[in-house]
């Protein structure tokens, strides 16, 4: 799949959370081509002194309307300074310029009946493609939401309304866990993985993949979960990128099969194959 350069016009800049923003953008081509997992690598308007661009997970996408959305947490002074950028609302502003679709998407096995998908934080944002896509396969999709407090499951409401399309499927309502415990389960979300684990083997139904994108402990202990279950499992790496196109080797993956890039080679990669 082709690279594309593309300028982007800012639609929307809307915070959903705590230092969590969702940004709309206006473009095209990429939205055209882009599949679930992959990012764009972002030149921050505003900050042109610096010259590294920043990687963003594609959270969802509207083909018909040309329009793609990234979700990112405010960290350090790049996200704080895109935190205040105001849309752009006349066709001939600069915008943002895009590197995209970037990366190795999601690859469930093509005949997966059922899927289990855990989103810790913002984690949940490379995952929202993969559930959409699932979901219109008519695939069983379980979902599982950790966050550290209700005001942080920015898109549980979204994750809600996609599963009940897919009730007829068999999709459930997604299993929540909160730090704080003011939503769902209190604590960690990896109980409800492991619950989700042996209910589904219990019940002869047992997954076909595990897909898990969120903080790096939460992958490996999922990692972990589905291979002593026997599936099959994928996780999205976030790694500090420079290029993003896979030249300069800033954002290198231990693996069995030796160093690998996060940005071509991943950022989703086979958790059994990662060295963590």
């Amino acid at each position: 799949m082709a690279l594309v350069n593309e300028r982007a016009r800012i639609l929307e800049n809307e915070c959903v959370g705590p230092n969590l923003y969702l940004m709309e953008l206006s473009a095209p081509q990429i939205a055209a081509s882009a599949a679930p997992g992959q990012f764009v690598h972002m030149k921050v308007p505003g900050k042109e002194a610096h010259i590294l661009r920043r990687p963003f997970g594609i959270y969802s996408r509207d083909i018909a309307a040309g329009t793609l959305e990234v979700l990112y947490q405010v960290v350090g002074f790049g996200t704080d300074h895109m935190s205040r950028i105001e849309p752009e609302r006349a066709d001939h502003v600069s915008g943002a310029e895009l590197i995209g679709p970037v990366g190795r998407p999601w690859q469930p096995p093509e005949d997966a009946r059922r899927v289990l998908v855990v989103c810790g934080g913002a984690g949940a944002a490379p995952l929202y493609m993969l559930c959409e896509q699932l979901v219109a396969s008519g695939v069983r999709t379980d979902v599982v939401l950790g966050a550290q407090t209700k005001a942080a499951l920015v898109f549980r409401e979204r994750f809600e309304e996609l599963l009940a399309r897919g009730a007829a499927c068999g999709c459930g309502a997604p299993r929540c866990a909160t730090d704080d415990g003011s939503f769902g389960r209190a604590g960690f979300c990896t109980p409800l993985v492991e619950e989700a684990l042996a209910e589904a083997a219990e019940a002869g139904e047992p997954y076909d993949y595990v897909a898990v994108c969120g903080p790096e402990p939460l992958m490996r202990i999922v990692a972990r979960m589905a291979a002593d279950a026997g599936v099959f499992c994928e996780v999205s790496l976030e790694k500090r990128m420079a290029c993003g196109v896979g030249a300069c080797l800033s954002c290198v993956v231990d693996t069995v099969d030796g160093k690998k890039r996060a940005c071509v080679d991943g950022p989703v990669f086979d958790a059994a194959k990662v060295v963590w």
